[in-house]
């Protein structure tokens, strides 16, 4: 274990936004803290980095409390969604920043900002400025500047939410590369679902302050513990029955004389989007259950009556929470 949060809690102007967490990350893993605005993770990432301070609970680092450290005495580097160059600074000066602050002999620091280039794949761009980058490359310069420190954990704020969607997924699979390549911890944030599963060793869903749950993509995608990470990873159907409540996945809804069908349902809307086809059920109790299908299907009318249903497995008990 290389990091461990022990009941951090935190109050803004009296309302509290993380209450009693506790959080273990192992050494050179890839985890992520998943969750909708306010939920508290942009500030459990800020109190690990020592931005903010906690009104309880400890940080502890290799075994060390940092709690109390300032935040250049703790070796954890952050990477913002904004970038934070320095706009009159070329790339090297600006991925070598942190070097020269720690008065490294410059024959080390250019080797170093060499190697820190050539890891992000801009080795031909060391004489450039911030505004002759592409976003994709700015971010990168950012990671490069956070890494050449050497960091035990590196904390990344969102770091892709400025760029557009195809970038984004291409940045995904670099970051993953790169976390592979160093060996680093990485403590991600991210409100995005399909980011959180493409990238992560475990992912850790918050919500109102509180972990709702930790555990693998699988395991938070397919074994949910509560309604609420149901519903948030995925958009799970949520189904009550009597005291107990239960999350199926949409891809997991039969229809259309699959086996078992057994629930009489009304088609209330049909939808075609990247690809997928939803469409919306309401049962005969009132509740509504959505399937979706690659391809068109043609065969289902909105308005008309049709029989739904799942397999047993496919309907796992959460413990139930608003959603």
């Amino acid at each position: 274990m290389i990091l461990e949060l022990k009941n951090i809690s935190k109050a803004f102007d009296g309302t509290p936004v993380l209450k009693g967490l506790d959080l273990d990350v192992q050494r050179g893993e890839f985890i992520t803290l998943l969750g909708a605005s306010g939920c508290g993770k942009t500030t459990t990432l800020r109190i690990i980095a020592g931005l903010e301070m906690p009104d309880g609970g400890s940080v502890v680092l290799e075994g060390q409390d940092i709690t109390n450290l300032e935040p250049n005495k703790r070796n954890v580097n952050t990477v913002f969604q904004n970038y934070a160059l320095f706009p009159h600074m070329n790339v090297a000066d600006n991925v070598s920043y942190g070097l020269r602050i720690r008065k490294v002999p410059k024959t080390e620091i250019a080797s170093r900002v060499a190697e820190a280039l050539k890891l992000v794949q801009l080795e031909e761009y060391g004489k450039r400025m911030p505004d002759q980058l592409s976003g994709g490359q700015r971010q990168r310069i950012a990671i490069a500047r956070a890494v050449i420190n050497e960091p035990k954990v590196l904390l990344l704020d969102e770091p892709l939410g400025a760029l557009d969607l195809k970038l984004r997924r291409q940045m995904q699979l670099e970051l993953k590369r790169l976390q592979k390549q160093l060996g680093i911890t990485f403590i991600y944030i991210t409100h995005d679902q399909e980011e959180a599963i493409n990238m992560s060793d475990r992912i850790a869903v918050m919500h109102q302050g509180v972990l709702e749950q930790i555990g693998t993509p699988n395991d938070i995608y397919y074994r949910p513990r509560t309604s609420y990470v149901a519903d948030f990873v995925g958009n799970a159907n949520i189904l009550r029955y009597g005291q107990k409540t239960y999350a199926i996945r949409s891809e997991n809804v039969l229809m259309n004389g699959e086996e078992p069908c057994v629930h009489e349902a009304e088609v209330v809307e049909k939808s075609f989007a990247g690809g997928q086809l939803r469409i919306l059920f309401r049962l005969s109790d009132g509740q509504t259950v959505t399937a979706s299908r690659y391809g068109i299907d043609a065969d289902i009318r909105e308005g008309s009556s049709v029989k739904i249903g799942w397999y047993t497995e496919h309907a796992v008990e959460v413990l139930d929470e608003k959603v």
